[in-house]
């Protein structure tokens, strides 16, 4: 005999998000692991402590990037809707099951604006790194690649000289990227660009713009292209190495 749902939604029940949180999910193998109060050193000189509203905790601000860089969240908007309803998101960033949500305008203004043109995301990353080193988290696994040239099939004296840009933080560009869309479909202006990129010279191939010009000691300049082999290894490695590895 069937039986037809009740209205659970509106049952009240005694619960804890300590009780909702499986016991191996990776957030309670992170929280268990790495300490985050040392974020609150790192940026105490990026806020004003006598004058201004209230600011949003930065530990919990960090915590959130990285929720969104680990799960692979492409925007801060979508990363905002998942710990709305992801208990062990909101139990990682120590929220109550109804507190509300930053909006997701405010998590990038912060990004964008207060930490612009300072190191202190790579400085963060890098301690993160180095405790999960010592906790036995990351065990030293270093990608190693091999590469050739192979001769493209262009002619070297026929290219044109253009500036090519460069971008270290591909994460934050793509947050930025979902910005400026949300930004277009709702009809406003899209916001002040920043000047994160690295520019250079560089020549490009009219015959085959996707080789590159290859100038190298003991060989032949000429347009080539690359073919790169990854290996992976076991071996110590630097927080550094680990964290450009990450990026």
């Amino acid at each position: 005999m069937l039986k037809d749902p009740g209205p659970q939604q509106y049952e009240l029940e005694m619960v804890t998000l300590e009780q909702l949180v499986p016991k191996n999910h990776l957030v309670r193998k992170i929280d268990a692991a790495i300490d985050f109060e040392f974020i609150r050193d790192e940026v105490a000189h990026l806020y004003c402590h006598n004058n201004g509203r209230p600011a949003i905790d930065p530990v919990r601000l960090f915590k959130i990037l990285l929720l969104g860089f680990l799960f692979g969240v492409k925007s801060e908007r979508q990363l905002v809707k998942d710990i709305e309803v992801n208990v062990a998101y909101r139990w990682f960033l120590r929220m109550s099951l109804t507190e509300k949500v930053i909006d997701a305008s405010t998590l990038s203004q912060n990004r964008r604006r207060r930490f612009n043109d300072t190191d202190v995301f790579e400085r963060i990353f890098i301690r993160i790194v180095e405790q999960a080193m010592n906790k036995g988290m990351v065990d030293g696994r270093v990608l190693f690649t091999d590469s050739t040239h192979l001769k493209a099939n262009a002619n070297k004296r026929k290219y044109t000289n253009e500036l090519a840009k460069q971008n270290a933080n591909a994460y934050a560009e793509l947050l930025d990227e979902a910005v400026e869309s949300d930004r277009a479909a709702e009809g406003k202006r899209p916001l002040k660009p920043k000047e994160t990129h690295i520019e250079r010279n560089t020549k490009v191939s009219t015959t085959d713009p996707e080789s590159g010009f290859m100038t190298r000691d003991q060989k032949p300049q000429a347009s080539s292209t690359l073919t790169t082999a990854p290996s992976m290894a076991n071996t110590a490695s630097s927080s550094t190495r680990m964290s450009r590895l990450a990026m």
